[in-house]
């Protein structure tokens, strides 16, 4: 089938460019309380679920046992845009494993923040694997692996122990198999496997209230979503959408974007969860999706609102700052 429109950028009076994509917004019974075009379609979550691979950190004990803080676990729930405090961070978590950044299997790019790297690449710098975006889920598979008395090298194998904690707690979570011929290799090397957005949905309302997980990882997701909602610049970074949402909404929602217009979120006080996947992997259509989401299920004041449509019907400027047109949510998630 072909998903809807859900998202058009104009100029002036006309549409230059759509964004189809699809959402599902689904109840800890399973229950679907909004579904979006082909919701059934195995998607590859990518980072959007590092809240769940996340979990074995804490259920297991790994983190107490690291003495890990709220800012670490929060940032081992990132996509971090690399700037200094999520650099210290990173490596403060591997320290306390008795590591340094040349455990990371994560490889290496510039920092996500412009500004950053810049800055860095003027004073003759160049960016260490501490300065990927996934720097900090990693640095939490090493503290695991060494906690477990286990090797980290090669933890990002599908075969390594840490992984296959890690693919399990995708099971239990979301209720999808992770099997072999649905894996993927992600970014940061590590598997990504490809479930429908119903099943990310579910996974989420389970996340965010504890519902139907084993009391190991309904206890590790409180403390997850209690780091995040205290944490919120650890888990993005200046500006970024997630960042602003979580400092402006608090433990009212958690959300988590992940590569190619993939966003997921949960809604703890409304038991839901919601998974949407942008067709042509477009961020700003994904973040105007989620946006609309929130605009939708949950009851804001005038900040908060004013944060939703300011995503969900971004203002487009040209050099000039000249008001030229917008991103707005439409169809379903128009309003």
């Amino acid at each position: 089938m072909h998903n809807p429109v859900l998202v058009e950028v104009t100029r002036g009076a006309l549409v230059e460019s759509r964004h189809r994509g699809a959402v599902a917004v689904v109840d800890t019974e399973g229950t679907a309380v909004l579904a979006v075009g082909d919701v059934d379609e195995p998607v590859f979550p990518r980072s959007a679920v590092k809240a769940i691979q996340a979990l074995p950190l804490v259920a297991s004990g790994a983190a107490d046992a690291m003495g890990l803080t709220d800012a670490e676990l929060a940032l081992a729930c990132a996509s971090h845009s690399g700037e200094p405090a999520h650099v210290e961070t990173a490596a403060a978590m591997l320290a306390k494993a008795g590591r340094d950044l040349g455990a990371l299997e994560c490889g290496c790019h510039w920092p996500l923040d412009q500004k950053v790297a810049r800055a860095l690449a003027e004073a003759g710098g160049q960016p260490s694997a501490l300065h990927n975006n996934c720097s900090g889920k990693h640095a939490g598979f090493v503290c695991l692996a060494c906690a477990s008395k286990v090797d980290p090298a090669g933890y990002v194998g599908p075969d390594h122990t840490v992984m296959e904690q890690v693919r399990a707690a995708l099971e239990e979570v979301t209720g999808a198999t992770h099997t072999a011929d649905r894996r993927g290799t992600d970014g940061c090397a590590i598997p990504t496997y490809a479930v429908p957005l119903t099943a990310l949905a579910y996974g989420f309302a389970k996340l965010g209230t504890g519902v139907h997980l084993s009391d190991g990882y309904a206890a590790a997701a409180a403390r997850l979503r209690k780091a995040v909602a205290e944490n919120p610049f650890m888990v993005a970074g200046t500006g970024r959408f997630d960042t602003r949402v979580m400092e402006c909404l608090g433990p009212r929602v958690f959300l988590k974007t992940g590569a190619e217009g993939v966003y997921c979120a949960a809604f703890p006080e409304l038991g839901i969860g919601a998974a949407l996947k942008c067709d042509d992997g477009a961020t700003r259509a994904a973040e105007a999706m989620m946006a609309a989401i929130i605009r939708r299920f949950l009851d804001l004041d005038d900040k908060e609102r004013t944060l939703a449509d300011s995503v969900a019907g971004a203002a487009i400027r040209n050099w000039n700052g000249t008001l030229v047109g917008e991103i707005r949510a439409v169809g379903p998630l128009s309003g």
